[in-house]
């Protein structure tokens, strides 16, 4: 996969936002899509290789479209800048995201704004084992790969059910529980990019596997 070829695309695309450019250069973008959808699927053989529980979703399946939705977002541009997919999905359980774009490129897993029953499964979880999230979050490699969790509109105070000096309170205030890590281009254009993937994989799988354990109960 010419990574290089999808930026410059994008970049293009970004300067030209409307259909009419998209129809005149149709056949490139379809080239480029076919290349980062066979581009996916040699990623998830991959993934399958190193997680014996990993869910082949299907590269046409976890690519996300490259319309914006204007029905709910009329003041987006037509196209996005980026390509995102997410893998590795099933129903309830969490996804490893990859979004590789003109202003940012990045990977992601975890719980973004889960419903209201998956919520309370987590916070449940982490009142009976927050050690176990806490010992994940803090090993090294991890930290040095993702670092803190993000910050998503945490609640100010505590949960119910909850006191507000509970040990693992700043984890307990949390809608939503995700990681991330920035790419660079530079990640992206080399040769060994789907290596370094897989070893995030594995990095951000026990994260995952907690939140995904803790919605399963």
């Amino acid at each position: 996969m010419d990574f290089r070829k999808l930026f410059d695309f994008l970049h293009r695309l970004n300067n030209h936002n409307n259909k009419e450019w998209m129809d005149e250069h149709r056949k490139e973008y379809q080239s480029l899509r076919d290349d980062y959808l066979h581009w996916l699927e040699q990623l998830e053989i991959k993934f399958a290789q190193v997680d014996p529980d990993y869910t082949t979703t299907g590269a046409k399946k976890a690519l996300n479209r490259i319309n914006n939705n204007l029905l709910f977002h009329p003041n987006k541009p037509i196209y996005k800048d980026h390509f995102g997919a997410g893998l590795d999905k099933k129903p309830g359980a969490s996804d490893f995201y990859i979004h590789l774009g003109i202003n940012e490129s990045f990977i992601a897993g975890g719980f973004y704004k889960p419903k209201k029953e998956y919520l309370d499964s987590i916070r449940a979880a982490i009142d009976y084992d927050g050690e176990e999230l806490e010992k994940i979050l803090q090993k090294p490699s991890f930290q040095k790969t993702f670092g803190e969790m993000l910050e998503i509109d945490p609640l100010k105070t505590s949960p119910k059910a909850y006191a507000s000096d509970h040990r693992f309170i700043r984890y307990l205030r949390r809608r939503s529980f995700v990681i991330s890590r920035d790419l660079t281009e530079k990640e992206i254009f080399s040769a060994d990019f789907q290596q370094k993937l897989v070893k995030y994989y594995l990095e951000i799988l026990p994260f995952r596997q907690y939140l995904n354990h803790a919605v399963s109960v």
